[in-house]
């Protein structure tokens, strides 16, 4: 049975201003508060979140993702936040 995982991203185009977000989180900040300010990726506007998706099917960077995390991608810097895994 594939493992099934449910996150919140905030897709950005600069490591820095990655990096900057994640010291915002840490600092209290709502994460979706962030994804709808920040994020290039149209789940911004659903507050980054990214729904329920199996493994595989994201790039195989959000497999191995811990919370919060950043990811490099083609696509450019992810905060990841990963909500559960089954």
């Amino acid at each position: 049975m594939a493992q099934t995982a449910a996150a919140l991203h905030i897709l950005v185009k600069h490591k820095e201003q990655a990096e900057e977000i994640i010291a915002q989180l840490k600092k209290g900040a709502k994460f979706h508060v962030l994804a709808k300010k920040h994020s290039l990726c149209p789940s911004g506007k659903r507050g980054g979140d990214l729904g329920e998706f199996k493994r595989g099917q994201m790039v195989p960077q959000f497999d191995k993702v811990l919370t919060p995390h950043l990811v490099k991608t083609k696509f450019g810097w992810h905060v990841v936040k990963v909500l559960y895994r089954t």
